[in-house]
């Protein structure tokens, strides 16, 4: 018989209605970095280090976040992109008469603003320019001879020509302004790349996949979690990035659309993050991002059991996120959060922001509606595995069953010890079924694990009331 260890989750036996950060995460995303191997990104980098591995990327950018947040190491696997960038269309405010226009394939999004510093012609005039909608400049710069000039790692090339009259063309003061989208990855190429985990030997419990997905590739990464699971005994959940709301798209119909995305993705293997909101990274760029980055780097701080939504615990500051988009979604929030999305919210009186709940993807009355429920599966899975593939092949005595197992009970009962200890759950038990045990034809041993989960107070019921100590019935 193939030596093996078979895995089944049994989920519903909590009956629900209708060790910190110890394995590292991987992150995938479009990237202009070529590597043939995950590359080792950790939190003693600075984001000059990262954007030097990973190019000026949406990848090094979500890199950025987690470290910054809290995430110790990760293992960033770059992707060249399927879909390139795209630069939209050069506004002008002011007076100048001469033109600047964009062009390339830029490696990230970005809100490009070019301001005249000094007026003049090509080779006379200045300007500086921010690639976060002029929150940040850069130095001032000579308007120059050919009038091309790079911006330097966005893949963005900014052309200036003059009007061809004698009048100056650039006017002190204007400015140029226009948008770019990121790159993208398709769905074969991020089911790719997660393939590719199959022989990484590194342990690893989250994979974020960089950039905006939906539905059909949510249902592809629920599938393969699930074979990570029984097949290669690497249990792990897929993070992912929702879509924003829409310009011309109301509340509503956002919430609508997020409710057909929702629907069909039953995995606690799948978790979208659907905030969005304008924050101040760790290089001083203030962008609109999603935060999957961040829920990841807080992710990296808790341990397994613990939720990041934990107020006293993981407050995101207000001085780094400003604020949440579109306007107006807060009111959304409660039903996007019901849905099982990741959402954001303030608390009255506080004026930091916080995580609503860890939400995975799980069907309704699921034992692990949470990521720190899953997290804790999944080590207790992994541990307890990986002592039962110590013990493949081990002598029994068939005439003395029950004697025999202890020992087995013993070794797979450590990671359940170990899990206690962390306290990370609150009791525990390994159990090998003893009755009907053939091992001399069956070769096999039933194990049943079994855990009683920390509980969280998600919802405080106050009462408040006057008391008269004069009133009826007093002594």
């Amino acid at each position: 018989m193939f030596g093996e260890v078979n895995i089944e989750v049994q989920d519903g036996n909590l009956g629900r209605n209708s060790s910190t950060g110890s394995f590292v995460q991987v992150k995938i995303g479009a990237s202009t970095s070529t590597s043939t191997v995950p590359v080792l990104v950790k939190n003693t980098m600075k984001p000059a280090e990262i954007k030097e591995k990973l190019g000026c990327t949406p990848l090094a950018d979500a890199c950025i976040d987690a470290t910054e947040n809290g995430l110790k190491k990760l293992y960033a696997i770059p992707v060249k992109a399927d879909v390139d960038g795209t630069i939209g269309e050069v506004t002008k405010t002011g007076e100048s008469k001469g033109t600047v226009t964009a062009s390339g394939k830029p490696n990230n999004a970005y809100d490009v603003v070019v301001k005249i510093t000094a007026t003049g012609k090509v080779n006379k005039g200045s300007f500086a320019y921010s690639i976060d909608g002029g929150n940040n400049f850069s130095d001032e710069y000579t308007i120059p001879l050919g009038g091309t000039f790079e911006l330097p790692g966005t893949g963005i090339t900014l052309t200036f020509a003059d009007s061809g009259e004698e009048e100056e063309p650039f006017m002190e003061e204007d400015a140029f302004s226009f948008s770019s989208t990121a790159p993208t990855l398709s769905n074969s190429s991020v089911l790719k790349a997660v393939e590719s985990l199959i022989s990484f030997n590194s342990e690893f419990e989250i994979v974020h996949i960089v950039g905006t997905s939906g539905k059909t590739l949510w249902a592809a990464l629920a599938e393969q979690a699930k074979e990570f699971l029984e097949i290669y005994r690497k249990p792990c959940i897929f993070l992912c990035e929702g879509r924003s709301c829409g310009s011309e798209e109301s509340r509503d119909e956002y919430l609508a659309a997020m409710k057909t995305e929702r629907k069909g993705i039953n995995s606690y293997f799948v978790s979208v993050v659907l905030s969005y909101g304008v924050y101040t990274r760790k290089d001083l760029r203030t962008q609109t991002i999603n935060f999957a980055g961040i829920v990841s780097g807080l992710l990296g701080q808790a341990k397994e059991s613990l939720s990041i939504g934990c107020v006293k615990e993981f407050p995101i500051s207000c001085s780094k996120l400003q604020k949440l988009l579109p306007e107006g979604i807060e009111e959304y929030a409660k039903e996007l959060d019901a849905l099982g999305y990741i959402t954001l919210r303030q608390y009255t009186g506080k004026e930091d922001y916080y995580v609503t709940n860890a939400n995975v993807l799980a069907a309704d009355g699921s034992d692990f509606p949470y990521i720190e429920n899953v997290r804790v599966l999944n080590r207790i899975v992994r541990e307890v595995s990986k002592k039962a593939t110590d013990n493949i092949q081990a002598e029994i005595d068939p005439d003395n069953i029950e004697a025999s197992i202890k020992p087995f009970e013993a070794d797979l009962g450590i990671a359940i010890d170990n899990c206690i200890k962390d306290k990370i759950i609150s009791s525990g038990s390994v159990t090998i079924e003893t009755e009907n045990v053939n091992i001399l034809v069956d070769e096999t041993l039933n194990v049943s694990v079994e855990w009683v989960p920390m509980g969280t107070v998600r919802k405080f019921n106050l009462t408040f009331a006057v008391n008269n100590p004069y009133g009826a019935g007093a002594e």
